[in-house]
């Protein structure tokens, strides 16, 4: 936990770091992100693509080549095995193969002559050697080493376990028959296939083809892959049975084509990473490989790579540039306007931002002029406000001695009113009295709960002198809640209404109740009557008329035709502690009305929610 906060923390400050850093700096980032990033990352894109694709072209290429090879090679292949046939199906050659005992030396010599044809049409054919199951042999150009048995070779095996399919062996390595043009083991690829009989199905004698290299050489040599990449044939045993002379590597291993999935696998040789591509035919059993270096890149690919790298250096170079050019233009005004904001911050209020750019750091300049003009109204108009302020204060206390003679004259007639015995005059008298001082307060907005509601009992009691029985009132406050502060003179506007426009308007006595009490760690006071309560339609008005915005109190007042004195104290409710403090208004018409004063509960005015 504690090393995600730390992490947190180290982030707020790395942004507060950067939120610091000049105007010009942030542009000239900006628009290198947005430029330079982009441009850098399209041209690895391109890069990596071309290569894939390149890669790709290459691999399929190679492919294209190896099964062009491959046909190639079966076609020679199969011009072995339509040899090895025809051949079969020469009755002589039958004779020879079946019937041993009849077997004459002019019946060879005939053989001799009809395979000579074949070395003769076909010369890709080296020689031919037709041998029998009991190990006697003929051949236009081969024979045996030694006296052993051809029968134990293993190419005579190989075609017997094959019983008469055709299948290429490879190089003819350790065999006991050689060639009187003495061919090497690796100019020779050789082919065999058994005889059978067409009753029985045993076999009858075997038919070996030597196949010429160069053929198969002369096929492959001119394909190359890259600077040295090339092809090379490898037989179903796995040995090679063509290799260019400069070969980069010339036995390939067949647990290597085991491991790889598919037909291309790369292995490390000699320290050069080597790329294979395969494909075996299943004709001939023997894969032609295709070996080549990936790192050796066509001219192509190096040609893109060299347009791409050189865009990104233009872009890169003009993106720096233009980014410096535009921050310039675009943080110079901003710091002139700045400057100038720090004299208007010292004081030099005549300062003023010239300039015709019609952009948004020119229409901020403009409303800098204007707000220097509207401040220096001001501040006139504050010096005017000041000069009248202490003109009313002088008049102020020019007249203080009013209060104070209201005071004593009042205080005069409740003495001469129980002199005489006229206590009910003396009564209001010091009603009044106390009205005007609690109402006066030495000046101040705030008063406790406790003489404000001795205020309105003050209040009350004169209106009560005036109506007699026909007025009645119960105040009940908790005791608790008499040190919180009011705005004062909230209660006597709704009290006044409430005895105007509800108790004198019905019928016998009514009363008012004044109940205060704590709601919701608020001040609730409730002003209820029983007198003749609102209609619905004029209820919803008055409670329009509470919401209305204070700023045209006129305007409201003499829409819905309402006294001042509600709109004052919702007014000043308002503006002193904001919502939700204020009236709150219902009445059922007949039974009376119920006015709550919602007021914060010991909070201090101006502060708003």
């Amino acid at each position: 936990m504690q090393n995600k906060r730390g992490y947190i923390r180290k982030f707020i400050a790395q942004k507060m770091e950067m939120n610091n850093l000049p105007i010009r700096y942030k542009i000239i980032a900006l628009l290198l992100v947005i430029s330079i990033l982009p441009s850098i990352g399209l041209g690895i894109l391109i890069n990596v693509t071309v290569d894939r694709i390149m890669e790709k072209q290459d691999a399929d290429h190679t492919l294209q080549l190896i099964g062009q090879a491959n046909k190639s090679l079966e076609s020679y292949v199969e011009n072995m095995q339509n040899i090895s046939y025809l051949i079969s199906f020469d009755q002589e050659v039958k004779n020879f193969l079946t019937d041993r005992k009849s077997h004459t030396a002019d019946q060879g010599y005939r053989i001799r002559q009809f395979l000579q044809g074949f070395t003769t049409v076909n010369s890709e054919i080296a020689g031919i050697l037709l041998i029998n199951s009991e190990g006697e042999y003929i051949s236009n150009e081969m024979y045996a080493r030694n006296v052993k048995s051809l029968t134990e070779e293993r190419w005579y095996m190989k075609a017997v376990e094959n019983k008469g399919i055709f299948e290429l062996i490879g190089h003819p390595k350790d065999r006991n028959v050689t060639s009187h043009i003495n061919y090497t083991a690796e100019e020779l690829v050789s082919g065999v296939r058994a005889i059978l009989d067409p009753d029985t199905q045993k076999v009858i004698g075997v038919v070996l083809i030597d196949l010429k290299l160069r053929v198969i050489s002369e096929t492959l040599k001119d394909v190359k892959l890259g600077k040295s990449g090339y092809l090379m044939v490898i037989g179903e045993d796995g040995d090679t049975i063509y290799a260019p002379p400069q070969a980069l590597i010339s036995q390939i291993p067949s647990e290597w084509f085991e491991e790889s999935s598919e037909n291309t696998f790369s292995k490390v040789v000699d320290g050069t990473n080597l790329q294979f591509i395969y494909k075996t035919s299943p004709f001939t059993n023997s894969t032609t490989v295709g070996v080549f270096s990936p790192s050796e890149s066509v001219m192509e690919v190096r040609q893109i790579h060299f347009y791409v790298f050189s865009y990104l250096f233009v872009v890169c170079l003009f993106g720096v540039g233009a980014s410096y050019y535009l921050s310039h233009s675009m943080s110079r005004p901003i710091r002139q306007l700045n400057r100038f904001m720090n004299k208007a911050e010292a004081g030099d209020l005549t300062i003023r931002y010239i300039g015709d750019r019609q952009d948004e750091i020119g229409m901020l300049g403009r409303s800098f002029n204007t707000m220097l003009v509207q401040i220096n109204h001001l501040l006139s108009l504050t010096e005017l406000q000041e000069r009248q302020k202490r003109e009313a204060e002088l008049r102020a206390l020019q007249s203080h001695i009013k209060p104070h003679f209201l005071y004593n004259t009042l205080d005069t007639i409740n003495w001469m009113a129980r002199k005489r015995g006229a206590f009910d005059v003396a009564e209001v008298v010091e009603s009044l009295s106390q009205l005007f001082r609690i109402g006066l307060s030495k000046g101040s907005d705030m008063i406790s709960l406790e003489d404000e509601i001795e205020h309105i009992y003050s209040y009350l009691k004169i209106q009560k002198a005036r109506y007699k029985d026909k007025l009645m009132f119960e105040i009940n406050t908790d005791p608790k809640l008499e040190g919180t502060n009011v705005i004062k003179l909230v209660l006597q506007p709704v009290v006044e209404n409430a005895i105007y426009h509800g108790i004198k308007e019905r019928r016998g006595p009514g009363i008012i109740e004044i109940n205060s009490k704590e709601e919701a760690g608020n001040l609730a006071i409730y002003v209820k009557d029983d007198g003749v309560g609102i209609p619905k339609d004029r209820l919803l008005q008055l409670k329009e008329y509470l919401e209305t915005d204070f700023n045209q109190i006129e305007e409201s007042r003499n829409k819905h035709k309402i006294g001042y004195g509600m709109l004052n104290v919702q007014a000043r409710i308002k503006l002193t502690f904001g919502n939700p403090y204020g009236l709150y208004l219902s009445s059922e018409q007949g039974r009376g009305t119920t006015v709550k004063i919602l007021l914060p509960l010991n909070k201090e005015p101006n502060e708003r929610d």
